[in-house]
């Protein structure tokens, strides 16, 4: 008698987990999802001239909430809001060029990749450097707390100096203003840098990582984790994500990793 009292006592406890809100159902009941976009990182997210929110991200956003049949409010965010917002339900999803490691999977859920990076070191075509130990006596210059952070940190010896930045923004503005003589970034953002700026003659000098984008989900919603793997599978096999690669990025969509 007493074990079957104990097990009635438990059993709400049991079926409330079980029957805990599901996000992707909250979603479609609500009408409505919060995706964070990169807040300044073109062009997978930033202001363009019509003062509105626009980039790869930005259009990725807009086809999960087409898909839907949901409205979209977009969420611009730095790399250090992303994870925070995700965790803390201010976000659904993270669309924001975000890779993926083993330290962040701590904390989220990654989905399949939806769009190609790498990082790398960028300087000016006669700048000598070949390998991370070719940094020693140069500035370098890259975006506080995100993956060239994380990954350049381990390379090097504390005799590179490297200035971190708020944002993308304001790394770019450093380099173009010759307060740092390489540039830590990804390979987009390099490309666009190069393109404002042709007699800069800006060369890859190495790959610190090849890190396709995923996008983030909070953990534990598995559902909804499906739901976006399913639709990144879609949009691969409908060419609407080699459409906004040719778009944004310049180059096919080249074939991505899985999860």
């Amino acid at each position: 008698m007493k074990k079957l009292i104990k097990i009635a006592m438990l059993l709400p406890l049991f079926i409330g987990s079980y029957v805990q809100a599901d996000q992707l159902q909250s979603v479609l009941s609500d009408g409505k999802i919060t995706i964070a976009v990169p807040e300044n990182f073109p062009p997978f997210g930033s202001v363009g001239s019509s003062l509105e929110h626009e980039g790869y991200d930005v259009d990725v956003a807009r086809l999960i909430a087409e898909d839907l049949g949901v409205e979209l409010e977009i969420l611009p965010v730095t790399s250090k809001q992303r994870i925070p917002f995700l965790t803390s339900g201010k976000a659904d999803l993270v669309v924001s060029s975000m890779g993926a490691n083993p330290e962040r999977a701590k904390s989220i859920w990654f989905s399949s990749a939806y769009a190609p990076f790498f990082s790398g070191a960028f300087a000016a075509d006669d700048m000598s450097i070949e390998s991370a130990d070719d940094l020693e006596g140069k500035k370098v210059g890259l975006t506080g707390g995100t993956l060239e952070d994380l990954e350049l940190s381990k390379m090097v010896s504390d005799k590179v100096e490297i200035i971190r930045f708020g944002d993308n923004a304001a790394t770019i503005s450093a380099f173009v203003a010759g307060q740092v003589d390489v540039l830590v970034t990804g390979n987009t953002v390099a490309a666009k840098v190069g393109a404002d700026n042709p007699k800069m003659n800006l060369k890859t000098k190495f790959i610190i990582k090849e890190s396709p984008a995923f996008i983030g989900v909070k953990p534990g919603e598995s559902n909804m984790l499906q739901w976006v793997n399913v639709f990144i599978l879609h949009k691969k096999l409908g060419g609407q994500l080699n459409e906004l690669s040719e778009k944004w990025l310049g180059q096919a969509l080249p074939a991505l990793p899985s999860l």
